[in-house]
C-alpha cells in the first residue's frame, strides 16, 4: 500500500469519522442544504465567515418552505421556533476597504434587532493585515459544512451558469456566474468542527461555548451522500498571534500531496500567487514521468484592484510553470461560456484531486496569504478501497462536466479512451461551454510594476518594522525608480479613464445624467465663495476619516474647477487631510502601534525620523497603504511635522500637477480636436515626466547619502 498522504501533527490536525459525506457544487446546492439541516438543528447552530449578508435568499429555484427566504430572517425564526436552540455568528471584522462590497451595519441586522438567542459577533482577532477566512457551518456537532462558499451575496448560481438567470440577483444587483463548492460531512468529524468553531468564537469573544448534547441527525434526506465511512482530515492555517503558535497544515497538505501524486493533479482555485506552491508543481513539471497538471482558474481576478496586483502576480508564478513544462504535462485553463458577452464566469472554489486518491477541499486559496496570514479551513479524504476512489474520481469527473457543458459518463469515457486527463479535456473542449488556454507565458505592463508578494500576498504577519524595510530601506535607487514608473503608468490609466468619460459625456446617453457645464459652472461658483477652500479642505478631511481614497477626491477636485485653482485645492486638501490624520496618529498611534512593534518601536521611530523628509516622499509613490494610514503612522513615528508636510508636497504635487492639467488638456482636445490643442497636451505630458525625473534623482542621491539603518 502507498504510503499515507494525510499525516496528522504534519499536514492536518486530525482524522476524524465520517459517516456520510457529500460533495454540494455552486450555491444552489450550499444555500439549500444549509437551509434544510439548519431548519433541523435542535441545540447549536454555529457559523464563521469571511463575510456573512442578511439579505441574501437561501432559496431561489423554487421549493421554499414555510419559514423566511432570507438569512436574517430565517435564523430570526428558527431560533425563535425552537426553545433552547443558540445561534453564533462569526464575521470577520473587515477592512474599510470592503465596506461598499459589504452589507452596512451587520451588528444591528444581525445582532440587535434579532432573537436574544441570536448572538453575532465581528472578529478582530488577528494580526494586522489579516482575515478571518474560514468558512465553516456546524450544526449540533452532528453536521458540518466546509469550503469555499459564505453565506453571503453574490455567491448563489447553479452549474447551468447561465448568461441571463434571473435568480442570479442579490439586492437588486445581478451578477456574473459564479463557481464554488462546498463539502457536507457528519459524525466525528462535524464535532470536531464544531470544537474548531467553538475555540475561535472563545478567541473573539473571550466567551467559552459549550458542545451540544449528542443525538439529532439534522442531515436532510434529500442530500446523497457520495462518500460513506470515511476518515476526513482537518487541515488548517492559523497565524501566530497573541500567544497562539502558527499552525501551517494547509500548506504542508499542499506539498505533500504535489509530492505524492503519479498521474494527475486537478487544481481549482480563485487565485495562484504561492511561490511554494508553484515551486513545489514547477519540480513535478520538471520530470519526464511526471504527473499530468490541470489547473482551473478565473480568466482573470475580480475587480480591478485584485486584476493589478494579484492577476500580475499570477501571471509572473504561471510563466515560471510554461518555462518548466518541458514534457508537456501543463494545461492552465479558464471556463468559458459563448453566451457570457463580456462577462466570465468567476471560479472561486478550492479544489484539488490527485490521482484517484486524494480530494479535498476548503477556503484556502493558492495564495501565501492562505498558507500563513489567514485563518484557513480545508477537508480532505484520502482513498483506503475501491469505492472511494471511484467517488473521488467521479467528483473531479462531475466539475470537469460542468466546465466543458458535457456529462460526467462522457468525461470518463474520453480519459479511459485517451489515458490522459490532458488529452480528455482537449477532445471535449471547443463547445459552448469549454475550457480555454489561460495563456500566462508574455509579460504584462502590470508585472512590470507591481513589487514582489511580500507586500501585496505576505505569506506571514508582518511588523511595522519589517513593513517600513520592505517599503524603504531595502534597495533604495531601484525601489524609487520601480515606484515612478508604476506612478506614470497610473497617471497612463487616469489619462484612459479621463479620455473614455471624455467621449462618453460628448457621445453617449451619460451626457444626459451628468450635465459637466452644470457641474463646472457649480464648481466656478464655489471657486469664488470665500469659503471655497474651507469647503474643500474639509471634504477632505472627512474623506481621510473614513479613509476614502485620496485619488478619487483629487479627481473630483479636477473635474470641477479649472487647472490652477483645482491643483491648488486639491494639494489643500491633500495636505489638510494629512495634517489632520498625522494629529490623530501623534495622539493614539504610540499604544496602537506598541501592540505589534513591542519594545522595537523607539529604534524603528528613531529610523524614521532620521530618513523623515525623504522617507516620506517614496511613501507617497507606493500604494501599499491607505493615505489616511500611512499619514497615522508618520504621526505615531518620530517624523518631524516639517518633514512630514514636506514630504507629502514633493510626494503628492507631482500627482495633483498631472491630474488636473490632464483633465482640463484633455477635455480641451476633445471639445476642440485641434492641433493646438494636442500640442499643449504633449507638452503637459513632456512637463511633467521632467519634473518627476528630476524628483526621482533627487530622491535617489539623497536616499544613497543617507546612513545605513545599522550606523547608529
Amino acid at each position: 500500500m502507498e504510503n499515507r498522504i494525510l499525516q496528522p501533527g504534519r499536514n492536518c490536525w486530525q482524522l476524524a469519522d465520517s459517516g456520510r459525506a457529500a460533495f454540494l457544487v455552486d450555491g444552489e446546492a450550499y444555500f439549500s442544504a444549509f437551509a434544510a439541516a439548519a431548519e433541523r438543528a435542535r441545540h447549536s447552530v454555529l457559523v464563521l465567515g469571511w463575510d456573512i449578508d442578511s439579505r441574501i435568499r437561501l432559496r431561489r429555484s423554487g421549493g421554499q418552505g414555510e419559514l423566511p427566504d432570507r438569512l436574517g430572517e430565517f435564523l430570526n425564526a428558527i431560533v425563535s421556533r425552537r426553545r433552547g436552540l443558540h445561534i453564533h455568528v462569526l464575521d470577520w471584522d473587515f477592512l474599510l476597504f470592503y465596506a461598499f462590497e459589504r452589507e452596512p451595519l451587520p451588528l444591528v441586522q444581525l445582532g440587535w434587532r434579532t432573537h436574544r438567542r441570536l448572538h453575532f459577533h465581528l472578529d478582530d482577532r488577528h494580526p494586522v493585515g489579516a482575515s478571518h477566512h474560514q468558512k465553516i457551518v456546524v450544526i449540533d456537532d452532528a453536521v458540518a459544512f466546509v469550503g469555499g462558499l459564505d453565506l453571503s451575496q453574490m455567491r448563489w448560481d447553479t452549474p447551468a451558469h447561465a448568461a441571463n438567470e434571473p435568480q442570479r440577483c442579490d439586492n437588486g444587483v445581478l451578477y456574473p456566474p459564479f463557481h464554488d463548492v462546498q463539502v457536507m460531512v457528519d459524525g466525528e468529524a462535524a464535532a470536531c468542527l464544531g470544537q474548531l468553531a467553538r475555540q475561535r468564537w472563545q478567541r473573539a469573544t473571550g466567551k467559552t461555548l459549550q458542545p451540544p448534547p449528542a443525538g439529532n441527525d439534522p442531515w436532510p434526506p434529500q442530500i446523497v451522500p457520495e462518500l460513506r465511512q470515511v476518515q476526513v482530515a482537518i487541515a488548517r492555517t492559523d497565524p501566530a498571534y497573541n500567544g497562539h503558535p502558527e499552525v501551517r497544515e494547509v500548506e504542508w497538505l499542499y506539498l505533500d500531496a504535489i509530492a505524492a501524486a503519479r498521474i494527475s493533479i486537478y487544481l481549482e482555485n480563485q487565485f495562484f500567487t504561492s511561490g511554494v506552491v508553484a515551486a513545489a508543481l514547477a519540480e513535478r513539471l520538471l520530470e519526464e514521468e511526471g504527473p499530468e497538471i490541470l489547473l482551473v482558474l478565473p480568466r482573470e481576478c475580480s475587480g480591478w484592484w485584485e486584476e493589478s496586483t494579484m492577476g500580475a502576480l499570477r501571471a509572473r508564478l504561471l510563466r515560471q510553470l510554461v518555462e518548466a513544462d518541458r514534457f508537456g504535462h501543463l494545461r492552465v485553463c479558464y471556463p468559458h461560456n459563448q453566451e457570457l458577452v463580456g462577462k466570465s464566469i468567476n471560479v472561486h472554489s478550492k479544489v484539488m484531486v490527485v490521482d484517484d486518491r486524494l480530494v479535498r477541499v476548503g477556503s484556502a486559496n493558492l495564495s501565501n496569504r492562505s498558507m500563513g496570514l489567514d485563518t484557513e479551513c480545508d477537508l480532505a479524504v484520502e482513498a483506503d478501497r475501491g469505492e472511494v476512489r471511484q467517488a473521488i474520481v467521479g467528483f473531479r469527473h462531475r466539475l470537469l462536466a460542468e466546465h466543458l457543458g458535457t456529462e460526467p459518463a462522457q468525461v470518463a469515457e474520453a480519459v479511459a479512451a485517451h489515458g490522459s486527463l490532458l488529452a480528455a479535456v482537449e477532445a471535449l473542449a471547443g463547445g459552448e461551454r469549454s475550457l480555454h488556454p489561460l495563456d500566462g507565458r508574455e509579460e504584462s505592463w502590470l508585472e512590470q510594476i507591481v513589487p514582489e508578494g511580500g507586500l501585496i500576498d505576505p505569506e506571514r504577519p508582518m511588523s511595522l518594522e519589517q513593513f517600513v524595510d520592505e517599503v524603504i530601506a531595502r534597495d533604495p535607487e531601484r525601489m524609487i525608480g520601480k515606484r515612478v514608473n508604476r506612478r506614470w503608468l497610473l497617471l497612463a490609466g487616469i489619462l484612459l479613464v479621463a479620455l473614455g468619460l471624455a467621449f462618453a459625456w460628448k457621445w453617449t446617453p451619460l451626457g444626459e445624467w451628468v450635465d459637466l457645464a452644470a457641474l463646472r459652472a457649480w464648481g466656478v461658483q464655489v471657486q469664488h465663495s470665500p469659503w471655497a477652500l474651507l469647503w474643500v479642505m474639509a471634504a477632505f478631511i472627512v474623506g481621510g476619516m473614513v479613509i476614502f481614497p485620496v485619488t478619487l477626491l483629487i479627481l473630483a477636485t479636477a473635474l470641477v474647477f479649472p487647472p490652477i485653482p483645482g491643483f491648488v485645492l486639491g494639494l489643500s486638501g491633500c495636505l489638510a487631510s494629512a495634517a489632520v490624520m498625522y494629529g490623530l496618529g501623534r495622539q493614539l498611534g504610540h499604544q496602537t502601534l506598541r501592540r505589534f512593534a513591542g519594545p522595537r518601536l523607539n529604534r524603528l521611530s528613531k529610523q524614521l525620523g532620521r530618513r523623515g523628509l525623504v522617507a516620506v516622499t517614496v511613501i507617497r509613490f507606493l500604494p501599499v497603504a491607505p493615505y489616511s494610514v500611512v499619514n497615522m503612522m508618520a504621526g505615531a513615528s518620530h517624523i518631524r511635522f516639517r518633514d512630514f508636510l514636506g514630504g507629502t508636497l514633493l510626494g503628492m504635487g507631482p500627482g495633483v500637477i498631472a491630474i488636473n492639467l490632464f483633465e482640463y488638456s484633455l477635455l480641451q482636445a476633445i471639445r476642440q480636436p485641434q492641433g493646438e490643442n494636442f500640442a499643449i497636451l504633449a507638452l503637459v505630458v513632456l512637463g511633467v515626466l521632467l519634473l518627476t525625473w528630476w524628483l526621482r534623482r533627487w530622491l535617489a542621491s539623497k536616499q544613497g547619502s543617507e546612513p545605513a539603518a545599522g550606523d547608529q
